[in-house]
């Protein structure tokens, strides 16, 4: 009988752990590395979505699935338990999955707040604490995926826009504290992507939001935005800022501040009703 083919050493591969994997940006990075022949770990909320996601990978050798609410803490120490269970290591983890809302805090139930929070900023930073000890060990790699919104004020956007801001704040301290350690950190900044987040933007009373979201500036493919991503990382930069309008909108917020603010009422007004 033909031999089975032999899996390569643990050593030789790399194994990368994407949150929100089965939509959006996610699974445009899933099969931008998993066609470059990394070991991927799938973690996403939405079990249905998952189970899909994996048969259109043909290798499972190479892929697992997680369902993972990254808001619990014993579902993330699960995860990575298995993970390590699984590959033994982990060389880069991508805090991907994100919420966001579209609704002026004033109107806003402050359980919307905590939500988004608990999501875009205390998810990433459990998961990566607790990744940490892998992380050291193979000298890896971390992605967060953060927003111009958390470097400039944006109507209806106060608790994206807060957490992630404090999503920057953490991972440049952490990038310093780490740094010297050997692993990296990559913050990407995009501005408008064409994925599912907006679609499911939570309202003023955390059910799905009506109105349609504002924007500025070009429309990005996630595929475009993936394969952005991958490109920085080959060339270690600590920072991907895609956009050169939302890159003017963030110079003009600090020199500026009184133009910004005219010029964002008038491009996301419906967003103050």
């Amino acid at each position: 009988m033909p031999s089975m083919p032999s899996m390569p050493p643990m050593s030789s591969i790399t194994v990368t752990l994407i949150t929100g994997a089965a939509s959006g940006l996610g699974w445009a990075m899933t099969r931008h590395w998993y066609a470059a022949g990394h070991h991927l770990v799938l973690a996403d909320i939405d079990e249905q979505a998952l189970i899909a996601r994996a048969r259109e990978l043909e290798d499972s050798a190479r892929v697992m699935t997680v369902v993972t609410n990254i808001t619990q803490i014993d579902d993330i120490a699960a995860l990575i338990e298995q993970v390590s269970e699984r590959f033994g290591r982990l060389d880069l983890l991508v805090n991907n999955a994100g919420i966001t809302h579209r609704s002026p805090a004033y109107q806003t139930d402050p359980a919307v707040f905590r939500k988004v929070m608990a999501v875009d900023w205390q998810g990433a930073v459990e998961l990566t604490m607790s990744a940490l000890p892998m992380l050291r060990e193979s000298k890896g790699q971390i992605v967060c995926i953060g927003s111009m919104a958390g470097w400039m004020p944006v109507p209806g956007r106060a608790a994206y826009c807060a957490a992630k801001g404090a999503l920057t704040q953490f991972f440049e301290v952490l990038r310093l504290e780490l740094e010297s350690e050997g692993i990296h950190i990559l913050m990407v900044y995009p501005s408008f992507l064409d994925t599912p987040i907006e679609n499911h933007a939570l309202g003023r009373d955390g059910s799905i939001a009506k109105h349609p979201r504002s924007m500025i500036g070009n429309m990005r493919s996630a595929e475009w935005m993936a394969e952005q991503i991958d490109q920085g990382l080959q060339r270690r930069k600590r920072w991907i800022l895609p956009d050169p309008i939302s890159r003017f909108g963030s110079l003009l917020w600090r020199i500026a501040p009184a133009l910004y603010l005219r010029q964002v009422r008038k491009r996301f007004g419906s967003e103050l009703r």
